[in-house]
């Protein structure tokens, strides 16, 4: 495997915005504009170079990229702790039962509050993969690699992890939910609106959006039919966070109500298999790579799918994997089941 996750750098800007040009719309995380993706890279160069092992307002930027050919194929993102400077608003669906006695008939309604639950959570984001490279495991490298990441600085993040997937947008670009529902208090388009999200934060939607709880049966069926539901294209980073033990918890995303999936941070499975060792041999068999292995701390990290055995004394790793890590007999690294 010639694939690496190492830490993104200020001169990664070009192939972040040529990946940010390639989404489609509605990742709030990797907004197509120089300016703002400039400006998370320092953010991350900062986060990656603050000292103390705490909980703060951090973002951490990775990036994939092909060894071979030098080529930048996918980035990730995690958020140390979200609702810090400005509330991280969600929609809670929920339901109310009304019983009327003179009719003798119970009625159950469902309706969405806007609320800040999830305010104080750590959240993965930003995930993007180049579509010719979604196969032989790569997609799980760049997703997984994060969670080895925060088991390496625990410190620095919460007890709570979040995800928030794309939610449905059709093929011109338009969201039924927002069009349905939060469309009709803003005299602009979910674009123009999901692109000064991904610039300036949503606080707008807070300060403009009703605050009282909004009955289901009074939005479109268009917009009811997409809440919670993920973008098609997201339903195998769906269905990956469920393997790792996220669940959908009745959140959803004010924009294009997309799930917002939700576990606790020492219970997400690859953080639980992990284990450490230090590296006795360096074999010169490989077979395509049956482990996720990392080292490194802080802008240091690396990962890569590699050919582990553990054995007495430690662990053996097959010599591409170890050049990737840049790792060596007697140097330490964490692994997981790939």
């Amino acid at each position: 495997m010639t694939f690496l996750l190492r830490t993104a750098r200020e001169t990664d800007l070009d192939a972040l915005y040529r990946m940010a040009k390639g989404t489609g719309g509605g990742f709030t995380n990797l907004p197509p504009d120089k300016p703002t993706l400039k400006a998370k890279l320092e953010r991350a160069a900062s986060a990656f170079a603050r000292p103390d092992d705490t909980l703060n307002d951090d973002l951490f930027v990775f990036i994939l990229e092909n060894t071979a050919t030098r080529k930048v194929a996918g980035t990730c993102q995690i958020m140390s702790q979200v609702g810090t400077e400005l509330p991280f608003y969600s929609y809670r669906i929920g339901r109310i039962t009304q019983h009327s006695k003179e009719l003798d008939r119970t009625f159950r309604a469902e309706m969405l509050t806007l609320t800040t639950d999830l305010d104080g959570s750590s959240e993965v984001g930003g995930l993007y993969l180049d579509a010719n490279e979604r196969s032989a495991g790569i997609g799980k490298l760049l997703a997984r690699s994060r969670y080895l990441f925060i088991r390496a600085h625990r410190a620095r993040f919460a007890d709570r992890t979040l995800a928030e997937l794309r939610g449905a947008i059709d093929d011109a670009g338009n969201s039924p939910f927002w069009d349905g529902l939060a469309g009709r208090f803003f005299d602009m388009s979910f674009r123009d609106a999901d692109e000064f999200n991904g610039r300036h934060g949503n606080q707008f939607i807070a300060d403009l959006m009703p605050k009282h709880p909004i009955y289901t049966a009074l939005l479109s069926e268009g917009a009811r039919q997409v809440m919670g539901q993920p973008h098609y294209s997201g339903r195998p980073a769906m269905r990956m966070l469920e393997a790792e033990g996220f669940n959908f918890a009745g959140y959803i995303d004010i924009f294009d109500g997309g799930p917002s999936m939700i576990a606790q941070t020492d219970q997400i499975r690859t953080i639980t298999e992990a284990k450490d060792a230090k590296v006795v041999a360096i074999s010169e068999e490989a077979s395509g790579g049956d482990h996720l292995v990392s080292c490194g701390r802080l802008a240091d990290f690396r990962a890569a799918l590699g050919d582990l055995r553990e054995v007495d004394g430690g662990v053996t790793l097959d010599a591409e994997a170890a050049g990737l890590l840049r790792v060596e007999v007697g140097d330490t690294v964490s692994y997981a089941p790939a």
